[in-house]
């Protein structure tokens, strides 16, 4: 008898277990790029984003008022975080601008004009009661006479409440605020001038005529 009333008790714990319904997934979306902005850009390929360990993660981080950043296995997001940021990412700054912009690996059979990689140093929906994003991006324009950027970002959106769901919201809205930063080159920083070309590639090298040869 007490066999069969721990078998019992092991299925019905399998089935909790094994139950989707009690894991929430959230998406990170962000809204419409809004007004449109001149494309500063061109094609650009887009590094996969660096995120903070916290919310690298599978599941949706918070902080509490004792500070510590905490986070439950039941709320999940729906898509690996590196991958869905910076994703979302591309897209907002492409339908923002007009530019092309596109996560590594770069698809086409014509390089880019420029490469674009982002270092976030913070992504926490705080005590406070609102979301910080904050970090620096970096355009790299390799053609001679080319401008590089190097600038900051810090930007905040207040939250309705520290639930997941409000939390994915906020996310979403700052990465179409960094969208339109980066889209517009602004943000603490400097513009730095390419001073020499890059060097010739494997490809650039075998593609050129051989020269001819003595005596022909």
């Amino acid at each position: 008898m007490r066999l069969i009333l721990a078998s019992a008790a092991c299925l019905a714990l399998l089935g909790a277990c094994s139950n989707g319904e009690k894991t929430a997934r959230y998406l990170i979306d962000p809204p419409l790029a809004g007004a449109r902005v001149a494309d500063r850009l061109g094609t650009v390929e887009l590094k996969d984003v660096s995120l903070p360990d916290y919310a690298s993660g599978d599941e949706v981080s918070w902080q509490t008022g004792d500070g510590a950043v905490r986070s439950n296995t039941k709320q999940l997001w729906a898509d690996n975080p590196q991958r869905a940021f910076t994703l979302a990412l591309a897209r907002s700054i492409s339908d923002l601008s007009g530019a092309t912009v596109i996560a590594e690996p770069w698809p086409l059979a014509e390089p880019p004009q420029r490469r674009l990689e982002v270092r976030v140093e913070k992504a926490l929906a705080q005590a406070d009661g609102s979301y910080r994003l904050t970090g620096r991006y970096f355009v790299a324009d390799e053609g001679a006479g080319g401008a590089n950027q190097a600038r900051g970002f810090d930007i905040s959106v207040p939250l309705a409440d520290q639930s997941p769901a409000a939390i994915a919201r906020a996310q979403s809205q700052a990465i179409a605020r960094l969208a339109r930063q980066i889209a517009t080159l602004s943000g603490p920083g400097r513009s730095i001038r390419t001073s020499t070309a890059p060097l010739p590639g494997m490809d650039d090298i075998f593609s050129q005529p051989l020269p001819p040869l003595e005596g022909s």
